[in-house]
């Protein structure tokens, strides 16, 4: 492989090589009566020999597979791809104060041009700086906390999150936005949600299923709603911001222990399951959705609770399963298992035993369904029944996600498993619904614009 065209081989690197081409020029690649242009960009180490893959005009990277007879034209000399971003605009005094705390993600993320694929390299003041829409609506204070990609989250970064959040609104900004990984975000919303109470103003998650950099980016948009929702919403909850619909209308806000991402790579990915959305942002305008939720308060005193203990696992049942996954948990020091269960709340009786000796040797075992609407109901069934009677705790309609993540927390607040039963079942930030209804989008009405009008 030649350094000076990474992930190149074979016969891809021999034209590239007569052609006298480098990563960064302009190559006119002629191919039967196909012509193509574009910046030649590397390849991923794993690529294949006979594709060589260019950058076209509209911004797109398109792969040509290479013949014998195809020929490729050195056009001009290398403009190598490079992110500059421009200088933040000029902060405007007497708008709210809005922090942005950067962790990674594709809304932080560009084209990684060693292997083509996507990774995080954005700073929060950068995001800052390519949206400046932004300035209109806030006075900008940007952190990076750390910059992974979403796969990459664990407890311990919900807890540096927690902390950070509870610094920035403790020096008195209006609302906080998070910049996040989409694959993860739904668990980080319930953590936020079960480690800061009391909240006096909104901490709004946001994410982008298309990076900055590709024309039908959704990054800008969700920040933009983001910002706007975290500077006047009259809610003071932990929320989720994305695209509503696949189009650039409105962006929703989803209730952190709500909410689940239900496509690999929608623009509006994300869904409120069993609730009701929070609100909706249209261009400068905020729609609340429902009347239920925690009003902006900024002399409420926020209480932090920042712990979890990992020590808790999520077994979604299946056909087959093995009860030994159970006992093997227990052995390993778990104090905590949620059971995804079929329908109401059920699992094969073949797993009985081992749940009853986990129950016996002090282990919370919790029940979620692995449904996505309704909600937990073991009283119907015998085995639903069974299982209650042994002590497992039915957790209504609380998603999986949001129960593995509560299981945690309550974990982290005491040493009694009965205590830890009574916290899973007290609704601490929106979890648990008395009553599961399907959303039906109510009037729209309006809070406030932009300039406070």
């Amino acid at each position: 492989m030649d350094e000076r065209l990474p992930g190149y081989k074979g016969l891809a690197l021999k034209l590239l090589l007569d052609a006298g081409a480098e990563i960064g020029d302009l190559v006119r690649i002629i191919k039967d009566d196909v012509v193509l242009e574009g910046i030649l960009i590397p390849r991923s180490e794993y690529g294949d020999e006979r594709h060589i893959t260019i950058k076209i005009r509209s911004g797109y990277n398109i792969g040509v597979e290479v013949t014998p007879s195809t020929r490729i034209e050195r056009v001009s000399p290398e403009t190598k791809p490079a992110f500059i971003p421009p200088q933040p605009p000029e902060q405007k005094p007497g708008l709210p104060k809005v922090s942005i705390l950067g962790t990674g993600g594709t809304i932080a993320s560009r084209v990684d041009y060693r292997t083509g694929a996507v990774r995080p390299v954005m700073s929060a003041s950068e995001l800052y700086s390519i949206v400046p829409e932004l300035a209109d609506i806030a006075v900008i204070e940007t952190e990076m906390l750390f910059n992974i990609l979403s796969e990459d989250m664990t407890p311990k970064y919900w807890s540096i999150m927690a902390e950070a959040v509870a610094r920035h609104i403790r020096s008195g900004v209006q609302g906080v936005v998070i910049a996040h990984g989409t694959d993860t975000m739904g668990y980080s919303a319930a953590a936020l949600s079960f480690a800061l109470q009391n909240l006096p103003v909104p901490v709004i998650l946001v994410g982008a299923q298309r990076s900055g950099d590709r024309p039908s980016s959704d990054a800008a948009l969700n920040l933009i709603g983001a910002v706007t929702a975290a500077s006047r919403a009259p809610f003071a909850e932990v929320s989720v911001a994305m695209h509503e619909t696949t189009s650039d209308e409105s962006i929703i806000l989803h209730r952190g222990t709500k909410v689940r991402k239900c496509h690999t790579s929608r623009r509006d990915a994300f869904k409120t399951i069993n609730a009701t959305p929070l609100a909706r942002v249209i261009g400068d305008k905020i729609f609340m959705l429902t009347d239920e939720y925690r009003p902006r308060d900024s002399n409420r005193e926020l209480i932090l609770k920042p712990n979890f203990d990992e020590r808790a696992a999520l077994i979604k049942f299946y056909p087959g399963i093995r009860p030994e996954l159970i006992d093997w948990l227990v052995s390993g020091g778990y104090r905590g298992i949620v059971l995804e269960g079929t329908g109401l709340g059920h699992v094969c009786r073949e797993c009985f035993p081992a749940i009853k000796r986990a129950i016996d040797r002090g282990v919370v075992i919790a029940m979620a369904s692995q449904c996505i609407w309704g909600r937990v109901n073991m009283n119907v069934y015998s085995t639903g029944r069974d299982l209650l009677a042994m002590g497992v705790v039915p957790l209504g309609d609380m998603l999986p996600e949001t129960a593995l993540v509560k299981m945690m927390w309550c974990l982290a607040q005491t040493s009694d498993p009965e205590e830890v039963k009574r916290l899973l079942l007290t609704n601490v930030a929106g979890e648990i619904s008395q009553r599961t209804v399907e959303y039906i989008e109510p009037p729209k009405t309006v809070v406030g614009r932009a300039d406070g009008n």
